[in-house]
């Protein structure tokens, strides 16, 4: 079942889909219960945790370590899990990634897969090329079976049909698994899905995966979810398919004790993942008999050249972040046009693409800080997000509309007589599209109150974005140094 896929270098700006996201009141209460319901679960267990900043740093150390030394623990990994049985792949972009899955499929004569859900595997846009291949793919977790029987796109990184509620999903159900009478608790609708899936696991021979983490020191695989249809996909089938973003290597096996820690109090507000599976290569009688992993580049080793923006891809894909910022709330993740989706998205996906589109995406935040207070690995989201608006400004050039008004603002900021003049220009401009409001008049001191300056609920152009969704108050006939001055002249004349 094929979908239209989240393309960055197709998606409308995110300013332009926000402003259609903000007008669908259903999605915007399922997005903010949703995210509320996670973070109230989320900040108990934090405050249990008395250690809990200092683990943050030691998952930030960790994953800023493997990545400084990246190429030494994928060689260590590579060299591990291939004397373990197992088969690495190498992929430099999405195509050939692809190409390398396509091909492992088609040696085992099949024409059906079943998956984990996998943001790697999003990113590539796997599932369409597989169709377009003849291969069929059966998404396995929850949510995302509930995306692709409805023909929709993620919205949450961690809870992908976060945006859709319990009668939605029940509808899809129905409607897709054939279940006219199907009832709407959640444990009927859990029963639906387990009944529907059972069959494919215990009948199709390919599974294909992400992975949350990679050990270099034993050429192991780490996998953490809470169905355990992962579990089921690790290990009934013949052959099994990882596509893995070269930044998850971790350099041993202890590594994995903060991070596995942080990692589901942050993700869904909870101790441990109730399914935590590990592996390494291939052993006669349990689990697959092929294992391929596909290291995936995919435009990373760019970003790890830049200095700023390497902290970026620290990211475990706990989806906090997306939790605790206010503007994902109001628009869920559809808007960001991509499957990487609020502040990690706004930062990740226009490094991935090479600063050639999503160049809206910096723009996406009010930089309250709210993420990198929640990030546990302490990604300076913000900080990036500069940096990246930065990139945005230089690509763009002298040119562009904002930076040729930059320029003539501090023009006129540079010299008294010019700032006075652009005063008075202003006033002169805004006259037209000022309106009076009525007021209640009201006695201050025996005298009724000086009547506030109008407002402007519309501006032409490129200037009517500010008022959108609010109005300007006019600028007062008198500025506080004309006012100023005017008071001095009176009192040298009293002198």
């Amino acid at each position: 079942m094929s979908r239209v896929p989240l393309d960055p270098r197709t998606a409308p700006s995110f300013q332009t889909a926000a402003k259609v996201l903000l007008g669908d009141a259903q999605l915007r209460k399922n997005v903010r219960h949703a995210t509320d319901v996670i973070q109230n679960k989320r900040r108990r267990l934090v405050e249990e945790k008395h250690d809990w900043q200092q683990m943050r740093e030691s998952g930030r150390q960790i994953r800023a370590h493997a990545l400084q030394h990246l190429d030494i623990y994928l060689a260590e990994f590579e060299r591990n899990f291939t004397a373990a049985g197992g088969h690495i792949h190498w992929a430099r972009d999405a195509a050939e990634a692809q190409r390398i899955v396509i091909d492992l499929v088609k040696q085992t004569g099949t024409s059906e897969v079943i998956k984990i859900k996998s943001m790697t595997t999003e990113e590539i846009q796997l599932n369409n090329a597989l169709e377009a291949a003849g291969v069929h793919a059966f998404e396995t977790d929850l949510a995302e079976l509930i995306i692709q029987l409805g023909e929709d796109q993620p919205s949450h990184i961690v809870v992908p049909a976060l945006h859709k509620n319990r009668s939605q999903v029940r509808e899809i159900f129905r409607k897709k698994m054939n279940l006219p009478n199907l009832g709407e608790t959640p444990q009927d609708l859990a029963e639906a899905a387990r009944q529907f899936l059972r069959e494919k696991f215990l009948r199709v021979p390919v599974a294909i995966s992400g992975a949350n983490f990679l050990i270099a020191e034993t050429g192991g695989v780490c996998i953490v979810e809470s169905e355990g249809n992962g579990r089921m996909c690790l290990t009934l089938p013949e052959t099994l398919i990882s596509v893995v973003g070269i930044e998850k290597v971790l350099p041993s096996w202890q590594d994995l004790e903060p991070l596995i820690q942080l990692l589901p109090r942050s993700a869904t507000g909870e101790r441990m993942n109730p399914y935590n599976s590990l592996w390494t290569g291939v052993h006669p009688g349990d689990g697959p008999t092929n294992m391929h992993i596909v290291l995936l580049d995919n435009g990373r080793t760019d970003v790890l050249a830049d200095h700023e923006g390497r902290q970026t891809l620290q990211c475990i894909r706990c989806g906090a972040c997306q939790n605790a910022c206010p503007v994902y709330r109001q628009t869920g993740g559809h808007a960001y046009g991509s499957v990487y989706a609020g502040p990690i998205g706004a930062i990740l996906t226009p490094q991935l693409m090479h600063m050639e589109h999503s160049q809206s995406l910096p723009y996406a935040s009010s930089l309250c800080g709210a993420c990198y207070e929640v990030c546990p690995v302490k990604i300076n989201i913000p900080e990036v997000l500069i940096h990246l608006r930065n990139k945005v400004v230089e690509q763009n050039g002298w040119y562009a509309p904002e930076s040729l008004a930059m320029k003539a603002v501090a023009q006129a900021f540079l010299s008294e007589k010019r700032f006075r003049a652009a005063q008075r220009l202003g006033r002169i401009a805004e006259s037209p599209l000022v309106k009076k409001r009525k007021q209640n008049k009201l006695q201050v001191l025996g005298q009724e109150e000086a009547q506030t300056p109008g407002w402007i609920g519309w501006l032409p152009g490129l200037l009517g974005g500010w008022t959108d969704t609010r109005d300007l108050q006019a600028m007062p006939k008198e500025t506080f140094r004309d006012w100023w001055e005017k008071r001095n002249e009176k009192g040298s004349n009293r002198t």
